[in-house]
């Protein structure tokens, strides 16, 4: 098989568990927690490499930032044989109570981006892999980080889209209240990629889940960088975790985790 057109990886070149964060600086320094490391390839914006990290073979791909490029990445990671998808990066929190550094482990995320309606209609819902969230989660707690555990809302843009000033104050009504209309629904953050990840991820038969870094608040204006090293271990643990749940549900002849087979 040809190395695929974007990412330039060919079958054979990763193993089945990929995280894929949109930057690719994290892709190094999620690699710099792992082991036996090895570049595979660098092309635009998307950088991959593979390693281990407790004995388990994972491989990292930087998807770029948006709907559009990481709806590629997921196209072509699919194809050469990505099983389970994490998703790491930095988010904004709209709950006044969650602070910078904290982490967010999306469930769920409202599509509101425009490149996965090309795939499906927008009634279908953007879902994360239960089996991938409760590994996130264990994790985080096995690591005694503080985390947030509910939907997002992905969009296309970062900017107007996310109720931020345009430039030369350009602006439109329609662009008011979407922070506070989301707050009230209960979604915990603003990002730019989740609903692409796990709406592809379940059309594709794939596993995917997203965990973030809380950079800033949108309601009480904080802004950190924080929290970016914590969301990287925090995915390579979950991962070991999937690694040895799948043993399990593979040595007992079973599809789908449920809690009496731990």
């Amino acid at each position: 098989m040809e190395p695929q057109y974007h990412i330039k990886c060919k079958e054979g070149d990763l193993f089945p568990y990929v995280i894929i964060p949109g930057d690719p600086n994290r892709v190094h320094l999620i690699g710099s927690f792992m082991e036996d490391v090895k570049k595979i390839a660098s092309n635009r914006e998307y950088t991959t490499i593979t390693g281990y990290y407790r004995g388990v073979g994972i491989s990292v791909t930087s998807t770029g930032i948006g709907a559009p490029s990481t709806s590629i990445a997921l196209e072509e990671l699919a194809r050469i044989g990505a099983k389970t998808l994490i998703r790491v990066g930095s988010t904004g929190a709209l709950d006044e109570k969650i602070k910078c550094g904290d982490l967010i482990i999306n469930t769920a995320s409202v599509r509101y981006d425009g490149a996965t309606k090309d795939y499906v209609n927008p009634f279908y819902p953007a879902v994360a892999s239960y089996e991938v969230t409760l590994a996130l989660i264990e994790a985080c707690e096995k690591l005694q980080y503080k985390y947030h555990v509910g939907i997002g809302a992905s969009r296309d843009t970062f900017y107007g889209g996310q109720e931020r000033p345009s430039f030369g104050d350009y602006h439109q009504f329609f662009m008011n209240n979407l922070i506070d209309d989301l707050e009230k629904a209960n979604v915990l953050n603003l990002e730019m990629e989740a609903s692409t990840v796990f709406t592809l991820s379940s059309l594709f038969g794939l596993r995917a889940g997203a965990i973030l870094a809380v950079f800033g608040n949108r309601k009480t204006q904080e802004f950190k960088v924080k929290g970016e090293e914590e969301a990287a271990k925090a995915t390579l643990e979950s991962i070991k975790i999937l690694s040895d749940w799948d043993k399990i549900k593979e040595n007992n002849k079973k599809k789908y985790l449920y809690p009496s087979l731990l």
